[in-house]
């Protein structure tokens, strides 16, 4: 289904969902100094819209609650790391939308596109900060320090929603 013939619940839903996901990102375990943090699983919402509605949706959902992220705690160095960092990163949240039936995949398949675009933005614009490390080296230390806690409650957390809603078919109404 395309995003331009999705039902208004859909879009209601949308919206619903990344305001949730942007009050889930202000609940923080713990904060890196240049961005990045250990949230009360602020992805779900996103990763569980790709799910229910698909890539199309999920993506423009991430991309949107990327850049509301933006909005509310910018971090910038650079404007192209701008784009990494928040539309194309949140946005590739969206991929569990490719991974309909199968939520812990989709978790997955959508942090680590995640991870991918902070990561690719870590070593082009923060290999500065990464000391006598590698630059990638160093922004995939950075980048998982965060992601990867992140990706384990993001996991247990949609494994329980999938089990209560039943996550992997679309609804058409």
């Amino acid at each position: 289904m395309s995003v331009q013939k999705l039902p208004l619940r859909a879009l209601a839903e949308a919206g619903i969902l990344i305001a949730l996901a942007t009050v889930l990102s202000f609940v923080k375990v713990f904060s890196l100094p240049q961005g990045g943090s250990v949230t009360a699983a602020s992805m779900v919402p996103i990763l569980f819209l790709a799910l229910r509605w698909g890539p199309g949706l999920g993506l423009l959902g991430g991309v949107a609650y990327g850049l509301l992220q933006f909005a509310v705690e910018p971090f910038v160095y650079h404007p192209a790391q701008v784009l990494l960092d928040y539309p194309v990163a949140f946005g590739l949240l969206g991929l569990a939308g490719f991974f309909r039936g199968q939520p812990t995949l989709g978790v997955a398949a959508g942090i680590a596109g995640r991870f991918a675009s902070h990561w690719l933005a870590g070593v082009v614009f923060f290999a500065a900060f990464a000391g006598t490390r590698h630059p990638a080296v160093h922004s995939a230390i950075y980048n998982g320090s965060y992601l990867l806690p992140e990706l384990v409650v993001s996991a247990v957390v949609m494994a329980l929603l999938a089990r209560v809603v039943g996550l992997g078919v679309a609804r058409t109404e």
